[in-house]
């Protein structure tokens, strides 16, 4: 027990909440936001339980900052684009992105499997660490001190969306809902090509399990692509309600 709580000790934690820019008044609740499930289960007489129950109250903080935010910054959007942005900003993908650019990943307590599998660099564990992190600040500070910690790493994606300079990843948001419902990844398929080179009109169509859940058109595969997500969003959206989404 004091081996495996000394290994825990031996973490700069001190240097993380530099990179975080929070000082935590209760320094154990940092640490449990990198427990990872694997190392527990290596690991029985651990100290520590996993970050999981941080990482499902972060989920929750997190989702209401960010609608707080969208319902205040855009007036003029509607609930749907605001239920769209809100799941890009959210989604795996962008809470792994903002992990490792805190370099997350350096400071998780993994089981030696999970060391092994590159379990530092997974998408799933980075997001959830973020989760579980911010789940950590809300119980150690409270929600004003979460909100600025979360609206700091997503000012430059706010800004973005308030420019008009991008829209919600759809093939993303897509993805991540299907891999939730334990369905095989979806796969995109161009359909035709029409026209001369230099104007040519691509449309693709995105399938799930041999199932077509939208199509796209557009000046190149890639904008298909994106217009075929949409569609097959809005059909996800539709089909199982706007708060399942």
């Amino acid at each position: 027990m004091l081996l495996l709580y000394s290994v825990l000790r031996m973490v700069d934690w001190d240097h993380c909440q530099k990179s975080l820019g929070i000082s935590f008044r209760h320094a154990s609740l940092l640490e449990e936001a990198f427990v990872h499930s694997s190392y527990c289960n290596e690991n029985p007489e651990f100290g520590y339980r996993s970050n999981e129950r941080l990482e499902f109250l972060g989920d929750a903080v997190l989702n209401f900052i960010v609608t707080e935010k969208l319902y205040k910054e855009f007036p003029e959007l509607a609930e749907g684009e605001l239920t769209e942005i809100r799941a890009s900003l959210v989604c795996r993908d962008t809470l792994a992105e903002l992990a490792s650019s805190l370099e997350l990943g350096d400071w998780l307590l993994l089981g030696r499997g999970e060391e092994l599998s590159g379990g530092r660099a997974k998408a799933s564990n980075l997001a959830n660490a973020m989760e579980a992190v911010t789940g950590a600040l809300y119980l150690d500070q409270g929600l004003a001190k979460a909100r600025r910690f979360i609206l700091r790493q997503l000012k430059p994606d706010l800004e973005e969306i308030k420019t008009g300079k991008t829209m919600p990843n759809y093939k993303a948001l897509v993805q991540e809902f299907i891999q939730g419902e334990k369905k095989p990844t979806p796969v995109y398929r161009l359909v035709e090509a029409v026209g001369p080179d230099h104007s040519k009109q691509f449309t693709a169509e995105i399938l799930v399990d041999g199932e077509a859940l939208g199509r796209g058109m557009g000046s190149s595969k890639k904008v298909a692509e994106s217009r075929a997500a949409r569609a097959a969003w809005e059909k996800l959206r539709c089909s199982h309600g706007q708060t399942r989404l």
